[in-house]
């Protein structure tokens, strides 16, 4: 018995691995600017720090620009890939509920599975620095939440036994 639990589990992890791996395999994530080296290299000059030099200056404020760039860039990536991870959660999850709701450890994988990936998306969601999309990638695994609980908590246990 606890082998299929730990199967379930087990498919979960696997399926939330999956939809980000894939997500990352074909949306590739901005890139970092790279920090100049020279801006690092300050001499010396008995035991005192001398003034950096115009040229390095001019680097460290390029990478500040850039990194502020980058920022935007990836709030917008962020919330891309959100996006495309709600959209993967529920289609796992309408796929668990409806589709395999009769072989039961493979529904129930799915089903967690599903909840993980929207759990990813959530966390995703909070990167987009973007309140107003906070509140709907929030609002979106509520709503899911509830209904996955009504769906397969409540309905079952009203629906008659045959």
């Amino acid at each position: 018995m606890i082998l299929r639990y730990l199967y379930t589990f087990f498919l979960a992890v696997l399926l939330v691995t999956f939809v980000g791996v894939g997500i990352a395999a074909f949306y590739k994530a901005p890139k970092y600017p790279e920090y100049p080296i020279t801006t690092e290299a300050i001499s010396l000059e008995f035991g005192k720090e001398t003034t950096e030099s115009a040229e390095m200056r001019q680097k460290r404020v390029e990478f500040e620009k850039e990194s502020r760039e980058f920022q935007k860039i990836n709030e917008v990536y962020n919330k891309n890939v959100s996006t495309i991870a709600i959209v993967a959660s529920l289609i796992i999850l309408v796929v668990s509920i409806t589709f395999l709701n009769k072989i039961m450890y493979l529904s129930d994988g799915l089903l967690l599975g599903g909840v993980f990936t929207l759990i990813y998306s959530v966390v995703r969601g909070f990167n987009a620095g973007d309140e107003m999309f906070r509140f709907i990638v929030v609002t979106i695994g509520l709503a899911v939440a509830i209904f996955l609980g009504y769906w397969k908590f409540v309905r079952e246990q009203s629906s008659p036994k045959k």
